[in-house]
């Protein structure tokens, strides 16, 4: 087991899958939900919707405990929204762990997480058959990365790369949803090779992105430090 000043020196670890398969692992167990957020899954009027937000609350705390060298019943995860104060919502932090940053999204049936000791954003979403409408285009792109959606063999999921991302950066906080349009990615590569991981780079920060044909998904991870690619079979939280 590596020691905490060993993994400080380390990336993110980032994690995409199916709602289902997080829900299936050994240490995967709703009791690991504190009261607000078993009140805030029972708001949900479907159940497939309640099991993906249960996933990802369940695989951030994966992320984090094989991150700390702990197990996901010594992690406890809350939020706080900076506009109102309240904890139901908002950006997701550890109360015993202050120095580790977190960051988890949910699609239909998807779902993603990501743990660091260094600010973290990540982000999946499934394709849209219809994808997305001409308006939501010129609300989120700029002009240069419309003009490479819109030239690109698959516009629905050259653009799908760009709003995870563009999603991620939200959540590091070096964008807001009013802002989207104004940040330009479009120096960044659109292409994976081989269905490998896609590695770049966008001022300071690292960006990971990676394809889940299995699920038709596409997720995105950034941090200032290089983030890595974990397995869920691999998150064993004392495994570290």
């Amino acid at each position: 087991m590596h020691s905490d000043t060993d993994r400080r020196g380390d990336g993110p670890l980032a994690v995409a899958a199916a709602s289902a398969e997080v829900l299936r692992h050994p240490e995967a167990h709703e009791d690991l939900l504190t009261e607000i957020e078993r009140v805030r899954a029972a708001r949900f009027r479907h159940e497939t919707t309640r099991q993906d937000f249960v996933a990802a609350h369940i695989l951030v705390r994966l992320c984090a405990a094989q991150l700390l060298g702990v197990t996901a019943a010594e992690v406890t995860l809350a939020q706080s929204c900076p506009g109102c104060g309240k904890g139901d919502h908002g950006k997701p932090y550890l109360p015993g762990h202050p120095d580790v940053h977190v960051s988890l999204s949910h699609t239909k049936g998807v779902v993603a997480a990501a743990a660091g000791f260094g600010p973290v954003g990540v982000d999946v979403e499934r394709a849209e058959r219809d994808g997305p409408g001409q308006d939501v285009l010129e609300r989120v792109l700029t002009e240069a990365e419309l003009r490479l959606v819109r030239e690109h063999a698959e516009p629905g999921w050259a653009f799908l790369r760009q709003w995870v991302r563009k999603e991620a950066m939200v959540k590091i906080g070096r964008a807001t949803l009013d802002s989207m349009g104004a940040l330009d990615l479009s120096a960044l590569p659109l292409e994976t090779v081989g269905g490998a991981p896609l590695s770049s780079r966008f001022e300071d920060l690292h960006l990971l992105d990676w394809d889940a044909p299995q699920y038709g998904a596409t997720a995105s991870v950034v941090s200032p430090q290089a983030p890595r690619l974990a397995g869920l079979v691999g998150l064993t939280g004392l495994g570290g």
